[in-house]
Order: structure tokens, then C-alpha cells, then sequence
């Protein structure tokens, strides 16, 4: 994908303190690493808006998600504001471990993976969101190429079988199909949306299309440890995988030195989080809509300062 701050306002939370922090060395430009996808953009942007509100200078560097971490340890990079436990190298742990990185705190975006729909497949499948419904329903899902089985559109190929696994762990008849890529995905849920018809999807969030195509995930059995390796744990004893994801945990990062370069800084990024009521709208105005994440993200600031600013003002007032 670490609720141990205070008191929360809106999307944010912040930690009461007795005195504002030192603002540090607001000569020296504070450098925020900016990874592959577009989320992660508007999250580091919302970041780097409460840091120059606090006086401070902002840099971005183009970073990959895989290889930030040995930056960050140097102190070319001074932070990184969205890290997912699900697709973190080993190279964290280990700069965690000699010192020279350290954990900022959750971001507390609701991250989930999951089998999903479009809110009026309930209507079709009575029983949804219990995973036990699609048992019955599964002959409305069902196409040419699955029948009698209902269809799955499952991740693209090389993004392995979660949703298959799933099928096959729990005796679902369905029948997984690998969407070609992300935006086949789109495609499906746009279609079935707009036509009101059934659609079975493996899917995540944060993603705009949950949004915009108001998708729901199906309840399945909590995703423990214990399901992914022992047959005997979960609805079916005679299979592995008989349960949802696990949970990610999505987090933030910075350079060991941050805290003592720029104290206020250092709070206002441990304190920031981050709503996917928030993130994911604003990822649609920008993959959807062509806008631009400076323009997105500076319209949500001005009109959910509430939401923001009190933790730059703890931080420094």
C-alpha cells in the first residue's frame, strides 16, 4: 500500500505540536523525486505547493520507482512522496536498514486491487458485492469465447493472473481473459457503463476510472498470508489464492539528512496524506481531460485549502 498522527482535516491529517519547527536552509532548493505515472505526480505536486507556500524552494527529478533509492540515499533526491509496498525493490529495505533512508510516514491513500464492476452490474447480479453472487451470475458474463463459463477480463499478460488465480481458487466458473494492455481495460469498463451491461474486471485504485465509471470491488475473503500458501486456510480447502489481494501500503521516503536540513519541510511531508477521493479525480482532468497537473492540482489546492494548509501552518507558525 500508520495512522499514528493526530488529528485529521479532510483528506489530511496532522500531528499537534508545542512550537512551530526551523524552516533550515530555505537557500538550498528541496529536491522531490517524480516517478512514471500520473498519480504520483499530482501527489508530489500537492507536496511541493505546501512546501513553497512554507517558504521553501522545490525542485522535481525524474526518477524511476525501482532505481530512486540509491539518489535518495546520496541526497540527490531529498524525498519521495509515493511508495507502494506492492512494487518497492529490495533496495528500500536496505537503505532503511544502513540509515541513510527513512520512512516519512503513510500517505493513507486507500490503495486496493481487486475484482471489480460497474455499479449497475449489482443490479444484474442480486448478491453483489458478495463474492458468493457471481457463483449464480455467472451465465450473464459469459461470451462466445468463454461459454458456458462467464468472462473475466483479467490484467494484461505480463502483468501475471491475479484474477484468473482468484477464479480458480474460489470454483468460480469464470473464465479469464488478459485484457492487451490498460487501456483495453478502459475500453471494457467504458463499454459496459455505457451500455449497462455485465462486466467482471480485475482492477485497482488509485485509478480515475474508478471515478468516472463509479466501479466497485466484489467482497472477497480478506487477503492474509496464510491464503497464498496454505490450501487449507480460506472457503476452499483444496486451493491456494481463495481470498483477495493482499493489502498494499503506500508511504513516503526521504534522504536521512532531511529532517536535520530542513526541519519544517520534514514535517509538513510526514504530516501530508493524501485522500483517493482527491487523488483520482484529479487524475482523470489530467489522463482524460489533457489537463495539465500544475493547472489540476493548483484549481484543487485553491479550492480545498481546508484540507491543506493547517498542516504547513503547524509546521510553521
Amino acid at each position: 500500500m500508520l495512522k499514528t498522527l493526530a488529528a485529521t482535516v479532510g483528506a489530511f491529517s496532522f500531528a499537534s505540536v508545542a512550537a512551530a519547527a526551523d524552516l533550515g536552509a530555505v537557500d538550498k532548493p528541496i529536491k522531490l523525486a517524480v516517478n512514471e505515472w500520473t498519480g504520483q505526480h499530482i501527489t508530489t505536486h500537492i507536496a511541493a505547493n505546501m512546501l513553497k507556500e512554507a517558504g521553501y524552494q522545490v525542485e522535481f527529478v525524474a526518477a524511476g520507482m525501482m532505481n530512486q533509492f540509491q539518489p535518495l540515499a546520496d541526497g540527490d533526491i531529498h524525498a519521495t512522496l509515493e511508495i507502494w509496498s506492492s512494487n518497492v525493490s529490495d533496495e528500500y529495505a536496505k537503505k532503511v536498514s544502513e540509515g541513510t533512508v527513512v520512512e516519512l510516514g503513510g500517505l493513507e491513500l486507500d490503495a486496493k486491487e481487486g475484482i471489480a464492476y460497474p455499479a449497475h452490474v449489482a443490479e444484474l447480479c442480486p448478491g453483489l458485492p458478495a463474492w458468493e453472487a457471481l457463483k449464480a451470475c455467472a451465465p450473464l458474463f459469459a461470451t462466445a469465447e468463454t461459454l458456458p463459463a462467464g468472462r473475466l477480463v483479467d490484467y494484461p499478460a505480463d502483468w501475471g493472473t491475479p484474477g484468473a488465480d482468484r477464479m480458480t481458487g474460489l470454483e468460480l466458473p469464470f473464465k479469464a481473459v488478459p485484457a492487451g494492455s490498460e487501456a483495453a481495460l478502459i475500453v471494457e469498463l467504458k463499454a459496459a457503463s455505457e451500455r449497462k451491461t455485465p462486466l467482471l474486471v480485475t482492477f485497482w485504485q488509485p485509478h480515475w476510472a474508478m471515478s468516472a465509471y463509479d466501479v466497485q470491488f466484489v467482497d472477497l475473503p480478506a487477503g492474509e498470508d496464510a491464503c497464498f500458501s496454505d490450501a487449507s486456510w480460506g472457503p476452499n480447502p483444496n486451493a491456494v489464492n481463495d481470498c483477495d489481494f493482499s493489502p498494499s501500503r503506500i508511504f513516503k521516503a526521504g534522504w536521512s539528512g532531511l529532517a536535520e536540513t530542513w526541519p519544517a519541510a520534514a514535517e509538513i511531508l510526514t504530516n501530508y496524506t493524501l485522500a483517493v477521493e482527491d487523488q483520482q479525480p484529479m487524475m482523470g482532468a489530467v489522463d482524460v481531460d489533457g489537463g495539465k497537473v500544475e493547472e489540476v492540482v493548483a484549481a484543487w489546492m485553491a479550492e480545498n485549502e481546508a484540507k491543506w494548509r493547517p498542516v504547513v501552518d503547524a509546521a510553521t507558525k
